[in-house]
């Protein structure tokens, strides 16, 4: 066991390094281990299904960390989405799919079968990628999440459906009625139960000071609830996922997704391996051409779906080209509803074997699609033109400004007059070009890529000066950042408020909203021009100053929850006309 550990992790330890170097990710690298130490590569590692089986349980962990990121407020909002796009989304990729496999031949229980298998997408895959991208708090990225959670939810009444369109099905023990009010009445339970008794066990673990008795007792609700709705033939991920709301407005949420978070990524680049592990390599080498055909025509299918539901969701075009790359590819439901589809005989194993590297190709495919995302994007940018981005010279500057438009500008004007040197990097070439006529240092790069990051000297830098005007290009660089230069610290510039709570949420300390400072200056002047003494303009005008970036501080828990956010502006608002009617009673007197 020892030796098959090392092998395991030596393996995941130079393929990742090597995949994130490259710039493709660590779920490819993941892939690439698995499928090099599996059977059909060197061998080391045979035992997959027993492997694939144990290391589902990092997808279990990882749909209870994002319960815990989802409180049921949230959720209940979300139910348009979840049940409205998620279900089109899974009905209109099993109809395409499962047309088409018709159309070639295959029997209609077949095209059934596969249809909803391949329209399917990887949880692990998506949700990993889009985190890394700092992507999931974006539109296409709660898309994303709301469609996976309703795959989640449909995969269980397809398993039940694969089994009764084969020669081979069995009647089941229970009755379908007696099944559903079994699995209400599971869900209504673990609601219950879960409100009356995980906050008090909670209270009385943390009153023990034990750091190990805590991390137990979270694994213990995940694997109890996963447990539990595995009995009733519901998903175990589902079960974690469930726990994982019902303990998110709890004072405990942090403390858990601390404790689960080291388990959930070993386990998770272990349920990546497997994956590659579960390939049958022959199958890619014997008929090359046809399983890299099937596998773009699946990514194409459904990201050409996506993207059209995306429209109809009201996504800009940038959101639903990313809502189709995140989702395009096959997912690990896909490997069990084709185990049950064999079982039943509603597929062959040689169509099973194919499909299964199908789809894992296409999960293959989900990183480069995400780069050929960034890339075109950075081009249009750009304005269409195709141009190396500049070499950069690290000459010592304490500051990098990442954007150099009307706010990257002032700021480094300042800096030059007070001889503090800084780097400039700007996305757009024309600009670059413009700004240097006038005699700016200013460099062409994407502030994203981390190698041009630290070509520009950002592992010695101070300040990280965050202005940006695009918002998902601003957290795209931001993630960068974060994720390699910890210590450098983020002046960032914010848009609007939406942007503002978006940095906010990702930790920065330091957030200036663009138009914010020059409103101010127009109120005081507007009060003056009035007859206010400038004094009492200049107090009133910092007043309102200082408590509205102390509401943005406090409200930005809110930003996805539009009712919440109305019901705190009305609050905020009416204490500050209560504060400065006070000042009013206080100068008359």
């Amino acid at each position: 066991m020892l030796t098959t550990a090392a092998i395991f992790l030596g393996a995941a330890v130079v393929a990742v390094t090597l995949f994130r170097r490259l710039g493709l990710g660590s779920v490819l690298g993941y892939l690439a281990a698995g499928a090099l130490i599996g059977p059909s590569g060197l061998g080391l590692v045979r035992e997959v299904h027993e492997t694939l089986h144990f290391a589902e349980f990092g997808v279990v962990l990882l749909l209870f960390v994002i319960g815990l990121e989802l409180q049921p407020s949230r959720l209940w909002k979300m139910r348009s989405a979840v049940f409205g796009l998620g279900s089109a989304q899974v009905g209109l990729s099993a109809l395409v799919i499962g047309g088409v496999a018709v159309a070639l031949g295959l029997r209609p229980a077949a095209g059934v079968a596969i249809g909803v298998g391949l329209a399917m997408s990887s949880t692990a895959f998506a949700t990993q990628l889009l985190g890394e991208k700092n992507e999931l708090g974006t539109s296409h990225g709660r898309s994303a999440f709301a469609i996976l959670l309703f795959q989640d939810v449909a995969a269980i009444p397809a398993l039940a459906l694969i089994p009764l369109l084969g020669v081979a099905s069995t009647p089941s023990a229970r009755s379908p009625l007696m099944q559903v009010g079994l699995i209400v009445a599971v869900i209504v339970a673990l609601v219950v139960g879960g409100r009356l008794l995980l906050r008090p066990a909670f209270r009385v673990v943390a009153g023990s000071h034990s750091h190990e008795l805590s991390t137990a007792s979270a694994l213990l609700v995940v694997v109890g609830t996963s447990i539990i709705m595995h009995a009733v033939g519901l998903s175990m991920a589902l079960g974690a996922f469930l726990a994982g709301v019902l303990l998110a407005d709890s004072e405990y949420r942090h403390e858990l997704e601390a404790n689960i978070e080291p388990f959930k990524g070993l386990l998770l680049g272990l349920f990546f391996m497997a994956v590659g592990m579960s390939a049958n390599l022959r199958v890619l080498t014997s008929r090359p051409l046809l399983v890299v055909g099937l596998a773009v025509a699946l990514v194409v299918a459904k990201a050409a779906v996506l993207a059209a539901l995306g429209r109809f969701a009201d996504l800009s075009p940038r959101a639903r080209v990313s809502l189709g790359a995140a989702l395009s590819q096959g997912g690990e439901f896909a490997f069990v509803i084709f185990s049950v589809a064999e079982s039943s005989r509603v597929l062959d194993r040689a169509t099973v074997e194919l499909l299964v590297v199908v789809v894992t190709l296409s999960m293959v495919l989900t990183p480069l699609l995400f780069a050929l995302r960034d890339e075109a994007f950075r081009r249009l940018d750009a304005g269409g033109e195709a141009r190396d981005f500049d070499a950069i010279a690290d000459d010592g500057s304490q500051v990098i400004i990442a954007g150099f438009g009307r706010f990257g500008q002032i700021v480094g004007r300042v800096l030059r007059l007070k001889r503090i040197g800084f780097t400039a990097l700007d996305a757009s070439p024309t600009h670059v070009d413009f700004l240097r006529r006038f005699g700016n240092k200013i460099y062409y790069g994407d502030a994203s890529r981390v190698d041009l990051l630290r070509a520009a000297g950002a592992e010695r830098a101070s300040v990280f000066v965050l202005a940006i005007d695009d918002f998902e290009a601003s957290m795209r660089a931001l993630a960068t950042v974060r994720e390699n230069f910890p210590r450098l610290r983020v002046v960032a510039r914010a848009r609007n408020r939406q942007h503002a709570y978006a940095l906010l949420a990702a930790g920065v300390e330091t957030v200036i909203r663009e138009t914010f400072a020059g409103s101010l200056d127009a109120a005081r002047a507007t009060l003056e021009e009035l007859g206010v003494s400038p004094a009492e303009a200049r107090t009133a005008v910092t007043k309102f100053g200082r408590y509205d970036e102390a509401m943005v501080q406090k409200t930005y828990v809110h930003r996805d929850d539009e009712k919440a956010l109305i019901e705190s502006a009305k609050k905020y608002s009416a204490e500050l006309e209560s504060i400065f009617q006070q000042d009013e009673r206080s100068a008359g007197e």
